[in-house]
């Protein structure tokens, strides 16, 4: 019974001294709260712009050293260069100011970048959609993903490039978001082959300039 009572009796001590320091939530008190991490609220670093002694020309924020990398390079499109963080439609897939996709690839379509497409394609699309596009991957024939889209569906070639883009950027359903994996010039490049995907499919002599319409009749 003495020991029950002398447990009791340390847990309510316990229970004043931090009662004592803390407080009740949201209430007022004069003296300052008790900081367990002082270093989260004090923290030793400096301000952008501010004067610094340390350096000679008496500022905290200095250029970079000559010679250093740059962290990113800006992606060549038709209207000029764009960097990642800008918002253009070859970031976003959308008309600036709006929530409209774009119709068509920002990026010039040639070889290059058709290539490109489909190197990015082989390694990160066609494990689930097929290196044809028509939804029969690897990830279907063991089960892993019974349903998976054929790209040459109506729906999807019908869909605009810049919402293309954007399904593989944040990903739709069961499929993940790619945005994090790949370079957005690597999805456009990925969208130019899937296009020549569908066109291989779904293409006609109609398509086929007048002397090689010619040629093949």
């Amino acid at each position: 019974m003495r020991y029950i009572i002398s447990i009791l009796l340390i847990g309510a001590a316990i229970g004043a001294a931090v009662f004592g320091m803390l407080g009740l939530q949201g209430s007022l008190m004069r003296k300052p709260p008790f900081e367990l991490f002082p270093d989260m609220d004090r923290q030793a670093k400096l301000r952008p712009q501010v004067p610094f002694h340390f350096f000679t020309n008496g500022l905290s924020s200095q250029l970079p050293p000559d010679g250093t990398v740059a962290r990113s390079q800006p992606i060549a499109t038709a209207s000029g260069a764009v960097y990642r963080f800008e918002d253009s439609p070859v970031n976003t897939g959308r008309i600036t100011g709006t929530t409209n996709f774009i119709e068509t690839n920002p990026l010039a379509v040639n070889t290059a970048l058709l290539q490109r497409g489909r190197e990015r394609f082989d390694i990160y699309c066609a494990p689930c959609h097929g290196r044809l596009g028509d939804g029969n991957g690897i990830t279907k024939k063991i089960g892993v993903m019974p349903a998976v889209a054929n790209l040459h569906d109506k729906r999807i070639v019908e869909l605009a490039d810049g919402e293309i883009f954007n399904t593989v950027t944040y990903g739709k359903g069961l499929m993940g978001a790619a945005g994090p994996l790949i370079p957005a010039e690597d999805r456009w490049a990925a969208i130019a082959y899937v296009r020549a995907l569908q066109l291989s499919w779904l293409g006609t002599t109609n398509d086929l300039p007048a002397d090689q319409a010619a040629a093949l009749k």
